[in-house]
């Protein structure tokens, strides 16, 4: 499906799978090499978005670790809320642990400053940063991100765990909206 509708709105392939595939086979191997000595991590997986990206990410990760999901909301519609809603919390200790946080996607950063700032509440060893997709023009934080799969500009997208409105997360390649 080179363009697909999702209910009032158009979106072209922008990025196909096997290019994601390849940035999240990347961010692995660099996380397997940085995190080798580190016992047991922990990653947590921001939902609902980063599903599908912690899926595969996991299937290249060397080491025990584990996996946790925190669910967070800013989005309506096409629009960000400006306003972060924690909807899951984390259910894993994260105390004097490495913590790797698995975003599907960092644009402004609000979403990423207020998740860190409450990560830190519960005393991590240290807290890093793994992104799919990247939106550097947005990006308006001077938290580091440590794995960054894929930069891309400042267009609406879904798929691959992205939707809108809730539809589009099931769809193997990223689309882009149509103006």
């Amino acid at each position: 499906m080179r363009q697909i509708t999702l209910h009032d709105k158009t979106f072209e392939i922008s990025i196909p799978e096997e290019k994601i595939l390849e940035a999240v086979k990347q961010i692995a191997e660099q996380l397997n090499n940085d995190l080798k000595d580190v016992d047991k991590p922990i990653f947590i997986s921001v939902l609902n978005g980063s599903f599908m990206f912690t899926a595969d990410l996991m299937k290249h990760i060397e080491q025990p670790c584990e996996v946790s999901f925190l669910k967070l909301s800013s989005y309506s519609g096409t629009e960000s809320s400006g306003t972060v809603k924690e909807l899951i919390g984390l259910t894993k200790s994260i105390k004097g642990r490495t913590a790797i946080i698995l975003e599907d996607i960092v644009d402004s950063g609000k979403t990423l400053e207020e998740l860190i700032n409450t990560l830190h509440t519960h005393k991590p060893k240290e807290v890093k940063l793994a992104t799919l997709l990247f939106k550097p023009d947005t990006y308006k934080k001077d938290i580091k991100l440590d794995y960054i799969g894929l930069s891309i500009p400042n267009d609406f997208i879904v798929g691959y765990g992205l939707d809108y409105d809730e539809l589009g997360r099931n769809l193997r390649d990223i689309y882009t909206l149509v103006e």
